[in-house]
């Protein structure tokens, strides 16, 4: 893997998930990891799923990385400015910001029965669980994170998505936000561009998370990814002296992997979804 090792990451909803792969693999290549979340007592976690954000940190400094977990609810915003403000006082940089926070599927076992019908018939619950815990989420982290960014005229933001946000796919409120987060990935790059810092969006397959393995057995698993995977992708960005060239663009973590050299942790070459096969 590359060499992160000078860098200064932070990774927003890592207390499991995409998340705490991600922290792994930045952690695997020797960064420094603020690893965010919610969780911070073992069993506590939200709908039940395992892992807080300190035992992500752990796994973090065990792979080679220093993990440092940041108790943060990125729906209240004197939280994250206090997690911005903690980073610059003792970091004084921030070299790549995850937005991968996601309120989209809280809940989502209780009411499954809801998540395929007409828009009419969506509980307005899942719209601000979407927006707020994800796109307005990701805008407030990346609006505190450019402000480090800009100052040092360096840096890479990466927007977590999906092809939701490209073509229909289970119901409007899932497509709206996705779309919104690509386009704010694609925004932010027309502004940032002169300062030096990239912007993107990524589009991870069907992972291995822990909702995912829990309901296995409705899924084709033959070629999901592991959750450190897609951080083997914000490595490989991280770590490309021309990211740059990349700004405002939308990339599917399987695609990178080819162009890039890496495998999954199994070393298996992941086979990249198109917008026709992951629909």
């Amino acid at each position: 893997m590359d060499d992160v090792t000078e860098k200064v990451a932070l990774v927003t909803g890592a207390s499991r998930g995409v998340g705490k792969g991600i922290a792994l693999a930045l952690g695997q290549a020797g960064a420094t990891v603020y690893v965010t979340g919610r969780t911070m007592i073992p069993g506590q976690g939200v709908d039940g799923m395992p892992g807080t954000v300190a035992e992500t940190a752990v796994l973090v400094t065990q792979a080679g990385g220093r993990g440092i977990p940041v108790r943060c609810d990125h729906t209240v915003d004197a939280d994250v400015e206090a997690l911005f403000a903690q980073v610059e006082a003792e970091q004084g940089r921030l070299d790549v910001l995850v937005n991968n926070v996601w309120g989209g599927y809280e809940a989502i076992e209780s009411e499954v029965n809801s998540w395929l019908v007409p828009f009419w018939e969506q509980p307005l619950r899942r719209w601000d669980a979407m927006f707020t815990a994800g796109v307005r989420a990701h805008y407030t982290a990346s609006r505190l994170g450019a402000r480090l960014m800009v100052r040092q005229g360096s840096g890479l933001i990466v927007n977590i998505s999906y092809w939701a946000g490209q073509t229909y796919m289970n119901n409007v409120p899932y497509g709206v936000s996705k779309c919104a987060t690509d386009r704010l990935a694609m925004d932010m790059a027309h502004e940032l561009r002169e300062y030096g810092v990239t912007a993107v969006s990524l589009y991870p397959g069907l992972v291995r998370t822990e909702r995912v393995l829990a309901a296995a057995e409705y899924f084709d698993m033959s070629n999901a990814e592991s959750p450190t995977f897609t951080g083997r992708a914000i490595v490989a960005l991280a770590s490309d002296p021309h990211v740059m060239a990349k700004t405002g663009q939308v990339f599917v973590a399987a695609d990178l992997a080819l162009e890039y050299g890496f495998t999954d942790i199994n070393g298996r070459q992941v086979r990249p979804l198109t917008l026709a096969t992951a629909s």
